[in-house]
């Protein structure tokens, strides 16, 4: 629920790969757990070689058949999580779950299949690869809090995203949103796991949708680390959103801006408000004017050949589009959305690749619309507010979300 410029580190820490689909900064201290502390990760994995279809935990487990050398790998949390409100106040949950693979050897991911294990609560799932250097790192931020996992808006909060240099190279695994089903790669490519890496799965809980228990699982489909396939990287574009009241509604608290900025620090904590300014920071004034439509230009900084787009935006998008150097000879539409439906989030593959080299622009453009606000059950009781960059479902987000093959 996507710069090489250089920022003041104040700003550079607290929002990097966060400001994405769920994305905003939370640091987190590394001292070591405490007696009695669980410091061991909550997973339950298990291996599958057939190559007939076979079924993971959770619902929704169909997966198309093996290829090659492939095999099925399903992670699950070992325990039910019943999420609430972190800061006794908002609808949301972010909670993060540490899975251990187990690989003794490099492999590379080739699809994944995320099993929302109570649907009508989980917003959205992000998987992030773990270097095996932050894994006690994580097995701290679990032993720190009571249950399973640890809360965490936007990212993992383990500092492996903080920087804007990692938008390029974000250590995105999968996402997974409502319409979302097993995500496979093309023939030849993956994305590479190394020994004694784990995986972080990211659950945004909705909790207009209720507090019931749930169970999520992934299942994972890996490739031999000598298969020789071109490893896929995540580039991730943001854009701010800044939708203000329609007229009528100037009594509404919430629609003056600066108001709106401080009850998201309220319900996501400090790093909300870093990363709304650190999107203006980003973008410039002229893709910030506040207004339906934002955009945001990212110049490329590892040439290499893009092979699929997705946008992400919450309930009162309107369309979304990517676009390559616009403005110029070479402008073309990577991904056009003009009818945004938030129960379709999937990856589109290009039907033919295109190149990208080094200082060639892409720009993400979000539109946004109050009037749904009037339509959808999920504002039912709500006043009407000045929207913002925000972690919450009835919030919003702008971003494109790009998938290549460095050069």
């Amino acid at each position: 629920e996507h710069v090489g410029t250089t920022y003041p580190g104040s700003v550079r820490r607290s929002w990097g790969v966060a400001v994405v689909a769920a994305l905003v900064l939370a640091g987190c201290s590394s001292s070591p757990p405490t007696s009695g502390e669980r410091a061991e990760p909550a997973t339950v994995a298990t291996t599958t070689t057939a190559a007939a279809p076979s079924d993971a935990p959770g619902a929704g487990a169909t997966s198309a058949r093996l290829r090659g050398s492939e095999r099925f790998l399903d992670l699950k949390m070992a325990e039910p999580y019943t999420p609430s409100a972190p800061f006794g106040v908002g609808t949301d949950d972010y909670r993060c779950f540490l899975l251990d693979p187990g690989l003794a050897s490099e492999a590379y991911v080739t699809g994944v299949n995320v099993l929302p294990g109570e649907p009508r609560v989980v917003h959205h799932v992000i998987l992030f690869r773990v270097d095996k250097a932050q894994v006690a790192a994580a097995r701290q931020a679990d032993a720190r809090q009571p249950g399973e996992g640890w809360t965490c808006f936007g990212g993992t909060g383990l500092g492996s995203e903080a920087g804007v240099g990692d938008l390029n190279r974000a250590p995105w695994l999968a996402a997974w949103a409502p319409g979302g089903g097993e995500s496979l790669m093309k023939p030849g490519i993956g994305i590479p796991m190394r020994p004694g890496g784990q995986i972080i799965m990211q659950v945004h809980y909705n909790l207009l949708a209720g507090d019931a228990p749930d169970q999520s699982a992934a299942r994972l489909r890996l490739a031999p680390g000598d298969a020789g396939l071109d490893p896929l990287e995540t580039v991730l574009i943001p854009a701010p959103v800044e939708l203000p009241c329609r007229p009528g509604h100037d009594g509404d608290p919430l629609c003056d801006r600066d108001t709106a900025v401080q009850d998201e620090i309220n319900r996501f904590g400090g790093q909300a408000g870093y990363t709304i300014s650190g999107l203006q920071l980003l973008c410039g004034q002229q893709g910030s004017r506040p207004g339906p439509t934002q955009y945001c230009d990212r110049q490329v900084r590892t040439p290499g050949t893009i092979q699929a787009v997705a946008g992400h935006m919450h309930l009162l998008g309107r369309s979304v589009k990517v676009e390559l150097d616009p403005g110029t000879p070479r402008q073309r539409t990577l991904l056009d959305i003009p009818v945004w439906n938030f129960d379709d989030q999937q990856a589109v593959p290009l039907a033919k690749p295109v190149h990208v080299g080094r200082g060639d622009t892409i720009r993400v453009t979000c539109t946004h619309t109050q009037r749904l606000h009037d339509q959808l059950p999920a504002f039912d009781g709500l006043p009407e507010r000045y929207v913002v960059w925000g972690d919450g479902t009835t919030d919003e987000m702008c971003l494109g979300i790009v998938l290549m093959t460095a050069d």
